[in-house]
Parts: structure tokens; sequence; C-alpha cells
């Protein structure tokens, strides 16, 4: 499977915040446990709702959280 373009700090930023699980984290947003394992694994890019929820849990911004696996991606 092709990794996402997009990739993430999603399991650092759960072990700052008291080592939460993946499964407390998808309760959190509404999500199943393995969709956070996906987009952790990079194989999953989630939707901007869906990003901005999980930022949230975290009181980061979108782009604290998410951002280009490839600088070049972003470029026109």
């Amino acid at each position: 499977m092709t990794k996402s373009p997009v990739a993430n700090h999603l399991r650092r930023l759960r072990f700052e915040h008291n080592e939460m699980s993946q499964e407390a984290l998808a309760k959190r947003v509404g999500i199943a446990r393995q969709t956070v394992i996906a987009i952790e694994a990079g194989q999953y890019a989630p939707s901007l709702e869906l990003a901005m929820r999980l930022a949230h849990v975290f009181g980061r911004r979108v782009d604290d959280v998410f951002f280009w696996r490839n600088s070049t991606s972003t470029k026109g």
C-alpha cells in the first residue's frame, strides 16, 4: 500500500498526553481504533474535519499535527 503524502505527529502527541491509547483517542474523536492506526502509519490521510478534531484533542493547530511527508508536494 502506498503511503499518504501527509505525515503526522499523532503517536508522539499521544505519548506526550499521558500516554493516551489509540483507543482513547479514537473514542474522543468518534472513529475506530483501526483508523487511528492507519493515520499514524501514513496509510490514510484524514478528512479536514477529522484532522481538525484530532488537533483539537491535543490543543494544537492542524499544521502542528499534520505535515507534508515530502516538502516538494506543496510546490506547484
